[in-house]
This record gives structure tokens, C-alpha cells and sequence, in this order.
């Protein structure tokens, strides 16, 4: 890639391509600059640091979840919405698990906007279950804290028994949904 195309998104591409080939230890700024063809003093026109490319990248890969997301609840609500949600959450787990290993989950200002509309998403899968305010926000934790533990999981290969990986995931998702319409304990 010429300088003159290089841009903050390229950066973020080039650092992606890395990430999934390589893995997210992979990713410095040399790595970057060498893919890019340049000469790493010249990535600090686009990016300031290691830090800042590393929120960056985390928000590409919020977007791409979020855009999974809202694309797989599209026209559905209740059971099928989040079916749909969490088996969309899941496959990109699976299709990139280096590019997910690599994303930042605490809140960095690269990731607020796609994980606040990621979160939308969320309430409004969550929006047939009767829940407002706190109780849905609990909902959409327990509901994130399901989705990314099994797929961390799978793509670390932590699951060897024999039994099919696609009928646990369908038992998570049985007991999340009968969990949001069990009556919900007090206090």
C-alpha cells in the first residue's frame, strides 16, 4: 500500500490481517508498518500508539459484531430474535477467533458507539420479555457474559468431550430464554 493510501482505517485492516493470521500477541506496530510498507515512524501519523491501534482494532471488531447482530434480529422478536442473536454472536466467535481474542472489553471511547448499538440490540431482542430499565440491562449482562464465555471457550478448544458443540450452545440458549421467562426472584 502506498503512503499516500495509507489512512487510520488501513492501519486498522493491516492490523487486523495480522491479528487473524498470527494471532493478537502478533500485533505491533512494526508488524503493522511492515505490512503496510512503510517505515513504523510513519504509522504515527495515523495512530499514536500500540494502545490507541489496539482500541481502534477492538472497535472495527465491535462494528462487525454489531452489525452481525442487528442484521440477525432484522424482522424477528422474542425466542427467534434471540436465538438469532446469539447464534450470530457465536459464528463470528468462531469465524474469527483471533480477531475476537484481540478485542478490548473494558469501554474504550473506540468502542462506545458500536457497543452501545450492540447493546440496543440486546434490549431490543430482550424488549419481548417484559424487562425495563435495571432489569434489562442485568438481562443483556448475563445474556453477553453467556455468549462470550461459550464462544472463548470453544475457540480455545476448552470443550474435548464428544458431545456436539452445536446441541450446548442450543441448550444455552433454552436455558437463557427460560431463564428470562421464569419469574424473576426478588431482592
Amino acid at each position: 500500500m502506498a503512503r499516500a493510501m495509507l489512512s487510520p482505517a488501513a492501519v486498522v485492516d493491516h492490523a487486523l490481517r495480522i491479528v487473524d493470521e498470527e494471532g493478537a500477541g502478533a500485533l505491533t506496530l512494526s508488524a503493522v508498518a511492515g505490512r503496510a510498507a512503510v517505515a513504523p515512524p510513519s504509522l504515527y501519523k495515523h495512530v499514536r500508539s500500540l494502545a490507541e491501534l489496539r482500541a481502534l482494532v477492538s472497535g472495527r471488531i465491535m462494528e462487525e459484531i454489531e452489525s452481525l447482530a442487528s442484521e440477525a434480529v432484522l424482522g424477528r422478536s422474542g425466542d427467534d430474535a434471540l436465538r438469532a442473536l446469539m447464534r450470530a454472536w457465536r459464528s463470528y466467535v468462531t469465524r474469527h477467533p483471533h480477531r475476537y481474542s484481540a478485542m478490548l472489553q473494558s469501554p474504550e471511547p473506540a468502542t462506545a458507539a458500536a457497543g452501545e448499538r450492540l447493546v440496543n440490540v440486546m434490549l431490543a431482542a430482550l424488549r419481548a420479555y417484559d424487562l425495563e430499565g435495571a432489569e434489562a440491562i442485568h438481562a443483556a449482562r448475563c445474556l453477553r457474559a453467556a455468549v462470550h464465555g461459550f464462544g472463548v471457550l470453544e475457540a480455545a478448544g476448552a470443550f474435548q468431550r464428544r458431545e456436539e458443540l452445536d446441541e450446548s450452545y442450543d441448550l444455552l440458549i433454552h436455558m437463557v430464554i427460560s431463564g428470562l421467562r421464569s419469574p424473576r426472584p426478588a431482592g
